[in-house]
């Protein structure tokens, strides 16, 4: 029998901004375009990428070699805190209301 693999929590979400803090491209900061959780994974915009070659197609009559990002491992990368520009885990805070909102460990800023 085929086993099903669980669903894995990430940490950022498609929109945070995140910081590369493992593998080749350290230090480069971009916009999270894509979770991937059952891989543990995340497309962060100008960060690995890689370039495909691409056959001529309706769509894209010229063909030719295409750059695109490619999906890097999530616990290679940090939240972003904009407030106090650096990176920061993720804090968790119940308001009155009931409402859970995600916090920065630094500054106490909302995310």
């Amino acid at each position: 029998m085929a086993e099903q693999k669980a669903k894995q929590k990430v940490h950022v979400r498609k929109g945070d901004t995140a910081l590369v803090i493992a593998g080749k491209n350290t230090g480069k900061k971009g916009k999270i375009l894509l979770v991937i959780p059952d891989k543990s994974k995340v497309v962060v915009e100008g960060v690995n990428v890689v370039k495909r070659h691409s056959r001529p197609t309706q769509k894209l009559p010229q063909g030719g070699i295409m750059q695109k990002e490619a999906p890097i491992h999530s616990s290679n990368v940090m939240l972003f805190c904009s407030k106090c520009s650096k990176p920061t885990r993720i804090g968790k805070k119940i308001l009155d209301n009931g409402e859970k909102i995600r916090i920065c460990k630094k500054c106490g800023e909302n995310l």
